[in-house]
């Protein structure tokens, strides 16, 4: 059935809405529901070409132009429901990520949102470089006319927390913007203060404006997206519960590691991923892990602990709803209070940021309860100072075109000594430990819509050593199963190639059939010097540099904290050398290939 409205009430001219009836006639309710979404994704601003949604004409006079940078999607999130939200409302509001925002509209913006989350110690997310730049550079406009508020995401583990949002912040300031609000910053477990930030926002920006033109604004959103409701898709807060195909050891057996692939089931989901894309993986705390701080609390595992309103176990709570292994700067606080230890109060203090930010790295949960024991601690005052256990996320290992309702991970455990004990990190042990063929595990899709595949018939260079190969598996799956012409290259390292070598016998099936066009590989342990994938990269730098002038695409994966600053160092050094240009001129032609989304990077 077609929802009917007035002609002269409807945003749309008759003859669309002629069309629009035509078309609600000829669907199925499946189909319909599938138009709903995929307009309802157009509206929330994830259309495929990452344009600004449209919206209806304003209550206020004033354009809110909202905008994000994100790293695991979690701005954009909180971004689309702003937008709907301010719409809804009868505001004005386009929607656009950092990438793709045009820097020098900003001098016309009335309101600006800017909501951002920091990348690892205090930079902005990497398809949000060059918005930075050109903001804090000399280029950047005055902006008096403008009106602003900023919300920072982060992680308050990192001693620059929530580093981008403020950049932006004190920059908006200084260039004579003014702010509609102080800047708000959240860790980990965002959504609450996001929400709080939100709608104080939307409360300033309709003070004043005249109530009934806001509601008839409202009015018309709600009439003309009533036909269909959306359909619950599984994300972070509603994962699908995947079942273990399998969980294979790919590495041999005298590997000094244990990396894994793992293929999960999620047929009945209706979910959908595209290469590049992650895979957000709920997991649970090690239950040895719980065990020892029961033991070092006294506490029984069936004290009862309110958790957002849910009454349940402290071992369940522990187990499915806790971060219990980071030692984050709320829980010093919180231990500081709690214990009265000196040394805590000391490191709780601003000015010992540094030594607190090397306690926690040097410290887990269970440490600082054995080191500074109360007695007789509550249950509930134990949890108050924990964070809120988070998805991890993994690059998917696949192609959904070649492998179906099927997501395949490569996954390397985390192992560790500390103070005398075996530790590891909390979402790979899981996985390799505790998901045998048979096991489920709560899982979602997380789009990266800054690390994708061009054309079929362009030339890409991908660069993955380690587990970070993961993605270019699912790249030349991709290509393979659309014939695509364009030539691939694959530099993968690792430490042994008799033991390390990650599916080495489909890349060599792949180069044999040309679905793979060159490979290069980096073995470090296997020769006197150590070499890396950079090293091969500055030994063939005539062909790749070769490469990027016949409009290759380059991809980076894998560790942030050395790999990916050696890969950017060795590639600027390749266009430095071959194309005969100085330093800042060759740091220019980098800077241009990620301006054109030549040069994407999923580092972690």
């Amino acid at each position: 059935m077609t929802a009917r409205l007035p002609i002269e009430e409807a945003v749309l001219t008759r003859e669309q809405w002629r069309q629009v009836e035509a078309l609600g006639r000829s669907l199925t309710p499946v189909q319909a529901r599938w138009i709903s979404d995929y307009f309802a994704a157009l509206d929330d601003g994830s259309s495929p070409e990452g344009e600004d949604a449209a919206a209806f004409a304003p209550a206020s006079g004033r354009t809110l132009t909202i905008l994000y940078g994100t790293e695991t999607g979690n701005s954009r999130e909180v971004a689309a429901a702003l937008a709907l939200a301010a719409r809804e409302r009868g505001l004005t509001a386009t929607l656009s990520d950092l990438a793709n925002y045009k820097v020098r509209a900003l001098k016309d913006a009335q309101d600006v949102a800017c909501i951002v989350s920091t990348y690892g110690e205090g930079d902005p997310p990497q398809s949000s470089l060059g918005f930075f730049e050109f903001l804090e550079g000399s280029r950047a406009p005055r902006l008096e006319g403008l009106r602003f508020s900023v919300l920072a995401l982060g992680d308050s583990t990192y001693e620059k927390y929530c580093e981008a949002g403020k950049r932006i912040d004190r920059r908006f300031a200084e260039l004579g913007a003014t702010r509609l609000s102080e800047r708000a910053d959240c860790d980990v477990d965002y959504e609450d203060r996001a929400a709080l930030w939100s709608q104080s926002l939307l409360d300033t920006l309709l003070a004043g404006i005249d109530d009934s033109m806001a509601r008839a604004q409202a009015a018309i959103r709600s009439a003309a997206t009533q036909p269909q409701a959306r359909v619950r898709a599984h994300d972070k807060h509603h994962p699908f519960l995947a079942s273990v195909l399998d969980s294979l050891r790919i590495v041999g057996r005298h590997s000094t590691k244990d990396t894994r692939h793992v293929e999960l089931d999620v047929s009945g989901s209706g979910m959908t991923y595209r290469p590049g894309d992650a895979l957000g993986v709920v997991a649970n705390n090690d239950p040895s892990v719980v065990e020892h701080l029961l033991v070092a609390t006294g506490l029984a595992a069936d004290a009862p602990v309110q958790v957002k309103g849910e009454t349940l176990p402290l071992a369940e709570a522990l187990t499915r709803k806790f971060e219990i292994t980071t030692v984050s700067p709320r829980f010093v606080d919180h231990w500081a209070h709690v214990s009265g230890a000196a040394e805590l109060i000391r490191l709780a203090e601003s000015d010992a940021s540094m030594e607190r930010r090397t306690f926690c790295e040097r410290h887990h949960v269970i440490d600082v309860l054995r080191r500074f024991p109360v007695p007789g601690i509550d249950a509930q005052r134990l949890v108050a100072g924990l964070r809120p256990l988070q998805p991890r996320l993994y690059s998917i290992a696949s192609s959904q075109a070649a492998v179906g309702d099927e997501v395949h991970l490569t996954v390397a455990p985390v192992r560790y000594g500390l103070h005398g004990s075996e530790r590891g990190g909390v979402a790979s042990t899981h996985i390799a430990d505790r998901l045998d063929a048979g096991a489920t595990i709560p899982v979602y899709v997380q789009e990266n819509a800054h690390f994708r595949l061009p054309a079929d018939d362009v030339p890409i260079v991908m660069i993955g050593p380690g587990t970070g190969v993961a993605p270019f598996r699912a790249f030349v799956q991709e290509r393979e199963a659309r014939a695509a012409r364009g030539r691939s290259w694959l530099f993968f390292g690792e430490r042994h190639r008799r033991s390390d070598f990650l599916y080495q016998t489909e890349w060599q099936a792949w180069l044999k059939a040309g679905v793979l066009t060159r490979l290069d590989v980096a073995f470090s342990r296997d020769t006197g010097a150590k070499t890396y994938v950079q090293h091969r990269m500055l030994e063939h730098a005539q062909d790749l540099y070769a490469w990027l002038e016949e409009g290759a695409h380059v991809y980076v994966c894998g560790d942030a904290a050395a790999m990916a600053s050696d890969v950017h160092e060795a590639l600027v050094g390749v266009i430095e050398k071959q194309g005969a240009l100085a330093r800042d001129a060759a740091e220019d032609y980098v800077r241009r290939l990620a301006a054109d989304h030549r040069y994407q990077r999923d580092v972690y």
